[in-house]
């Protein structure tokens, strides 16, 4: 199958593929890295009381002895706790100099340093989550956000194009804590 970006909006026709040598080259690479401060107890606890709002966070979460005698045998975060909401120690980018607009469709390319397909729309096309080992207090997270794959289907509006990326958090001891699986979805 011939190489082509060619979108449909500047040739009136159908594109045989949106997804380029360039861009296939790309799969697998590292878009992201983050490492977060250590994580407090104070940090869990805050959380906890924003996520139970306006209930009374399980005492697991905010009681030291309580959680002691529980099933993680001390303190744990929710899953769905983000060490990086406040801060991060630590970011790097595949392209620190690309201009990143969240509005535009070629945003995952532009941050991998090459041309994009040229679509004109994007839509979130939906996230998968999986969790391993809990964070604890004193944990430090590392977050890896990597292309997945691409991958086209024929819609009624012409050729969609399918960006997956993946967002793997792991705990100083390398233990999965999460992954997050990302869809957009162009044309």
């Amino acid at each position: 199958m011939p190489e082509s970006t060619t979108t449909e909006a500047s040739t009136g026709t159908q594109p045989e593929t949106n997804i380029s040598a360039a861009m296939r080259d790309t799969v697998g690479t590292e878009l992201s890295r983050q490492v977060s401060y250590p994580v407090s107890e104070s940090d869990i606890r805050r959380w906890a009381i924003a996520v139970y709002w306006p209930e009374e966070p399980p005492a697991a979460f905010l009681d030291a002895k309580v959680a002691a005698g529980g099933v993680h045998n001390g303190i744990v975060a929710p899953e769905e706790f983000n060490p990086f909401a406040w801060a991060v120690a630590e970011r790097r980018a595949a392209n620190p100099d690309a201009v990143i607009d969240t509005n535009d469709p070629d945003n995952v390319e532009i941050a991998l340093g090459i041309p994009g397909p040229g679509l004109r729309f994007q839509l979130n096309g939906g996230m998968e989550t999986w969790y391993g080992v809990r964070m604890r207090p004193d944990d430090v997270i590392t977050s890896v956000c990597r292309l997945g794959s691409y991958s086209e289907r024929a819609g009624r509006l012409g050729l969609m194009l399918f960006s997956r990326t993946e967002d793997t958090w792991t705990n100083q001891n390398g233990e999965l804590v999460k992954k997050t699986v990302n869809t957009l979805i162009r044309y």
